[in-house]
């Protein structure tokens, strides 16, 4: 860390001149954008745009998520200064990344929500910029990847979850956490042959076609195994990465609405993220932080830096 910046930098999320780069500005002051980028809704030039749906009306226990996106922000800020460990380059050098803010929604009307957070997304892959979302629970999946598959078209899926989400629910107009998998499948937007869930531990005998890594086998086969089949399922199909944070052991991240013991430790997510270096990776999320159950803020620790391997590994495709 730069003793010298520090002792100039302040709330960078609005006074930084440029998109790329650390930021050295004390961790415990300012304004927390995630990773003290700069907060715009100018586009122009922008690489990624991170951006926030404080969103937790679908949940099926309990609630807490909508400060996720806040959580994030504000844990982020310790990662702010430095390069993300073991890539071998900096995405925050690179690439022009952006915060964006979060989606604005009427939350008395849950039902306006989807087609607002669809449209939210469009308008950034409109202007061929990425995105990195914090969530929210983990229905913000399903308009997301409805934005994605309309510029893409069906994509394969890469989730980390301790459960498949993939629910029967034939219902279109309910919103669900629990069953935004199974619609995203019947609307044809992810291809369930080339994709792949990662850590699940619950029961769900209808599991749609998707090739499943559960706790017991990650468990089983160590973090470079697991790696090595995930790209051996999605090859180079253009993939979305979803990533709920129950997928780790509670022990790991306690704040969240439905976790369920047995799961694998942060150190083997993270060995995993780095070892998938290579897929084609197109967009991605973390979801399901809820700070309120977690008053030592390790499970937003714990987004923040997933949120960082994803903007890593879209970045490791397009270095140079």
């Amino acid at each position: 860390m730069s003793l010298e910046d520090a002792k100039t930098q302040i709330d960078h999320a609005f006074t930084r001149d440029d998109l790329k780069g650390a930021s050295f500005e004390n961790t415990f002051g300012g304004a927390p954008s995630f990773l003290r980028r700069r907060y715009t809704k100018d586009l122009t030039g922008v690489d990624v745009a991170v951006t926030g749906v404080p969103f937790d009306q679908a949940v099926t226990n309990r609630p807490g998520t909508r400060f996720g996106p806040r959580g994030i922000r504000e844990a982020s800020a310790l990662q702010s200064p430095d390069a993300p460990f073991g890539w071998g380059y900096n995405v925050l050098e690179e690439f022009a990344i952006a915060d964006y803010g979060d989606l604005a929604f009427d939350y008395a009307k849950v039902s306006d929500f989807p087609e607002a957070l669809k449209s939210h997304i469009a308008g950034i892959l409109a202007q061929d910029t990425a995105t990195v979302t914090l969530g929210g629970d983990h229905y913000i999946t399903l308009p997301i990847l409805e934005a994605y598959a309309e510029k893409y078209g069906p994509l394969s899926l890469l989730q980390f979850d301790a459960h498949s989400d993939t629910w029967v629910d034939d219902d279109m107009d309910r919103i669900d956490h629990g069953t935004f998998l199974y619609k995203a499948v019947k609307l044809g937007l992810v291809d369930p042959s080339r994709s792949v869930q990662v850590g699940i531990r619950t029961d769900n005998p209808d599991t749609l076609g998707f090739n499943i890594i559960d706790a017991r086998e990650m468990q089983r086969m160590g973090p470079e195994a697991v790696a090595e089949e995930i790209c051996e399922i999605l090859k180079d199909y253009p993939t979305y990465l979803t990533f709920d944070i129950d997928c780790l052991d509670p022990a790991f991240a306690p704040g969240t609405g439905t976790p369920v013991w047995g799961g694998p430790s942060s150190a083997d997510i993270a060995a995993i993220l780095r070892n998938i270096a290579g897929i084609e990776l197109m967009g991605g999320d973390v979801v399901e932080v809820s700070p309120p159950f977690d008053t030592s803020g390790a499970t937003a620790i714990a987004g923040a830096h997933v949120a960082t391997e994803i903007l890593s590994l879209w970045g490791w495709t397009r270095r140079g």
